[in-house]
């Protein structure tokens, strides 16, 4: 493997007022997510994707991913089809 020098990162003025200012939108979105979340969560229903029941949530988790799950046949008929010797 070759060896080469590092290469020279410089930080510009630029780059920084930048980096300022997609922080404090970042800040001020995280602001409004929060209030939003205290609002909805007065009235009882900010959280209903927060429920507690097992089920509900793997439903959610199977919905947003795009699976769809097939139900499990019963007996080995089912498996394997009608095969006749």
């Amino acid at each position: 493997m070759l060896r080469r020098k590092p290469t020279r990162l410089e930080l510009k003025l630029d780059d920084i007022e930048e980096f300022e200012s997609i922080r404090k939108d970042l800040e001020t979105r995280k602001k409004q997510k929060e209030d939003v979340d205290v609002v909805g969560g007065s009235d009882g229903e900010g959280a209903t994707g927060l429920s507690n029941d097992p089920k509900s949530r793997e439903q959610m988790i199977n919905e947003r991913i795009g699976y769809k799950p097939q139900p499990k046949p019963s007996n080995r008929s089912s498996q394997f089809g009608n095969f006749e010797f």
